[in-house]
């Protein structure tokens, strides 16, 4: 099957995007903490306000995909991201680099599930092959951003900050002149009227249900851009060192494609296990990061890690696609982006305190919990619904 011009065109334009945010988010611990003398707890807490905001934009996202179309949606979310980008290279000490990261995470918690139910919506025939050409170009973002960033933040923040706006204007081009021919979405607005429609909330549910399972998976994943990169500080890995962890992540899933491709093949109708086999990777990346005290170490933590999301993440926004009614795809595709950012809102928060207050080994042992946690919910998920029908 071919690939559309559109979904092409989102595909770059989401590899722009996280390119951008790639350059900050991984070092935004480390700049609260570091730079500006904040406590984990503290730097956790407004992590927290930047995810709930996410949160927040990936509702009214998705709401509004399906109310006035992916274009429109996309443009407003890339309008508010750069204008806390603009307030961001001006004024970013204490509290204003706080403000403006909520803002931000507002923002791009419009652009995402637009995005995802935009490429859902023009391609449906291409089910996971939509959503995995969005995620690998989102991790190719993430392999240059993160690269880029810990390069640059050894002259200047600053720069980073400019650099992260260039990124976002670039994105607004190519969605004001690539997406306005993007396939018109049928509104929603009529569509779940009936909440005595068994088959709907069924279905319903069942997106909760593997949505707090993600939402789970994400409290774990955020530390490394939290608890676990203030921690390499300590130990005194250089910060480009620290940054190279998030190169070798996008790098690897590009290249582990390849790899991974017939595993996902022959499980192509067993959704479920794909995502199983990437818990307990999750799982074993957890127990070899706790003791891990060098940067090869925690370089083998990664890539275990990174193996694990190749089979979790690409999964959930496919299983919300195949779930959703007509004309609700940009909703269900706006839950799957929140509970993502929910993990991201609860994570350093969390990970933060049990910091704080015990130490590393033991926030280690919570995150393994929550995946078991999220195994329950990964296991009765579907048993009202026939998720291939």
């Amino acid at each position: 099957m071919k690939m559309p011009k559109i979904v092409w065109l989102l595909v770059i334009g989401m590899a722009v995007n996280v390119t951008g945010a790639s350059l900050i988010w991984p070092l935004n611990t480390i700049y609260l903490h570091n730079e500006l003398g904040k406590s984990l707890s503290l730097a956790g807490f407004v992590l927290m306000l930047n995810s709930g905001a996410s949160v927040l934009g990936n509702l009214l996202g998705g709401t509004l995909f399906d109310k006035i179309g992916g274009y429109r949606s996309i443009l407003i979310g890339i309008i508010i991201s750069a204008i806390s980008l603009i307030g961001i290279i001006f004024l970013h000490g204490w509290p204003w680099y706080a403000v403006w990261l909520v803002i931000l995470g507002f923002g791009s918690g419009i652009v995402f599930p637009s995005i995802y139910a935009m490429a859902g919506s023009a391609w449906p025939e291409g089910g996971r092959k939509t959503f995995n050409a969005i995620y690998l170009s989102q991790n190719i973002g993430v392999a240059l951003g993160a690269a880029l960033g810990g390069f640059i933040a050894d002259f200047s923040f600053t720069y980073i900050f400019i650099l992260n706006f260039l990124m976002y204007a670039i994105f607004f081009f190519i969605a004001f002149f690539g997406y306005r021919s993007g396939k018109p979405i049928v509104s929603g607005s009529n569509v779940m009227r009936d909440v005595g429609n068994i088959k709907d909330k069924t279905k319903f549910n069942a997106l909760l249900m593997v949505c707090t399972a993600y939402c789970l998976c994400w409290i774990g994943y955020v530390q490394w851009q939290s608890t676990i990169s203030s921690y390499t500080q300590d130990l005194g890995i250089p910060l480009k060192a620290y940054s190279s962890l998030w190169a070798i992540n996008g790098v690897l899933i590009i290249a582990g494609q390849p790899l991974i491709a017939p595993i996902i093949n022959r499980l192509s109708t067993r959704i479920k296990t794909q995502i199983a086999i990437g818990f307990v990777i999750f799982i074993v990346s957890y127990i070899v990061t706790s003791f891990a005290d060098t940067f090869l170490m925690f370089a083998l933590g990664m890539i275990i890690l990174t193996i694990g999301e190749m089979f979790v993440w690409p999964a959930v926004p496919t299983i919300a696609n195949m779930l959703a009614p007509k004309g609700r795809t940009g909703v269900y595709q706006g839950i799957v982006n929140s509970t993502a950012t929910l993990g991201r809102a609860i994570g350093p928060l969390l990970g933060g305190f049990l910091v704080d207050a015990y130490n590393m080994n033991v926030m280690f042992t919570a995150m393994i919990v929550f995946i078991g946690i999220g195994f329950f919910f990964l296991f009765i998920f579907d048993r009202k619904i026939n998720l291939y029908e």
